[in-house]
């Protein structure tokens, strides 16, 4: 495969991606459930057939669905975005991108699990970042061992928001990285502020 090639594809599954969630957030107004279908069902269409799916050659022969919990509206927040009392940074090093930086754009509180920090990518295209690793990361059945993404706002994975200061946090859209599928792949994983002890039994799972 040419670079250009590569990066053309890349271009179609963003644009793909992107166009995705806007059909999320508009079907979410009214239910969320329904929404939550559309992202599953696309999401399996493109792992199925797009050339930049991140699953293995094999994998995908023997693809039939990524492994998604039914939707449950327990777990869908409208949070208010805390500023941090403190700057913070973090660098994450990337084999196939290099140093990326964040800076912390504050935290969000969640009911009976505590705080997650939201981060904000600051290198060309900006965009927000939420991870969360939880109790089921690593185990038997669980979740990718490094944790899951919620968000990834410069991926097009955005739920919306209601104001200037809040952000949807809705759990059922939590996603593994593509690295838990190729290890080729470079992704940042969820550091500590980012880490909650508690199960969190929607979005998706490993493969069994």
């Amino acid at each position: 495969m040419t670079a250009t090639l590569g990066a053309l594809q890349v271009a179609d599954w963003r644009r793909r991606m992107f166009g995705l969630y806007a059909g999320v957030r508009h079907l979410s107004v009214h239910d969320p459930s329904k929404g939550h279908e559309l992202w599953r069902s696309g999401r399996d269409e493109l792992f199925a057939g797009h050339p930049q799916s991140p699953l293995l050659p094999d994998d995908r022969a023997r693809f039939t669905g990524l492994d998604v919990a039914l939707y449950d509206p327990d777990w869908r927040f409208e949070l208010e975005v805390r500023r941090p009392a403190e700057p913070q940074r973090m660098v994450v090093d990337s084999s196939t991108d290099g140093p990326i930086p964040f800076s912390l754009a504050g935290t969000v509180r969640i009911p009976y699990l505590g705080t997650l920090d939201v981060w904000r990518l600051t290198s060309y295209g900006g965009g927000l970042f939420l991870p969360v690793k939880d109790g089921l990361a690593g185990a038997p059945g669980g979740a990718y061992g490094g944790g899951r993404y919620v968000l990834d706002t410069a991926k097009g994975a955005d739920l919306g928001s209601d104001g200037d200061d809040s952000l949807v946090v809705d759990f059922n859209f939590a996603y593994n990285p593509s690295c838990a599928y190729d290890a080729s792949w470079s992704c940042p994983l969820a550091p500590e502020g980012n880490t909650v002890r508690a199960e969190i039994p929607v979005g998706e799972r490993m493969p069994r």
